[in-house]
């Protein structure tokens, strides 16, 4: 499997769990929210929101533009602080992202 394929099924992988959870919402929140200078929007976006709403469709968008993507970037530990024990889909969401971290940081090595 290519890199790019590898990444898109990562991403749907991060998606499908998100939505199995109960994680993934209908509508958009509001556009102030996007305008953020925080990382991950922490200010105005949940954790789950900026993965749904930012990360997965920028990624997509790289991918479909053929634009060089992202090199050693590490969005695991945010979600290990911002996701407390118990909330839905914390692990799975965790190992996912993991595995992203690592493949990223691979790649740029």
């Amino acid at each position: 499997m290519n890199r790019a394929n590898a990444l898109r099924q990562q991403l749907l992988l991060i998606e499908n769990t998100l939505r199995d959870t109960q994680q993934w919402q209908g509508n958009p929140p509001d556009a102030a929210a996007f305008a953020s200078d925080q990382p991950f929007c922490l200010d105005t976006l949940a954790p789950y929101e900026w993965l749904q709403w930012i990360f997965i469709p920028r990624m997509n968008a790289l991918l479909d533009s053929n634009s060089p993507l992202p090199q050693a970037f590490s969005i695991a530990p945010y979600y290990e602080v911002a996701l407390q024990p118990g909330h839905p889909a914390r692990e799975e969401i965790l190992v996912l992202l993991t595995e992203m971290d690592a493949w990223f940081n691979e790649e740029s090595v």
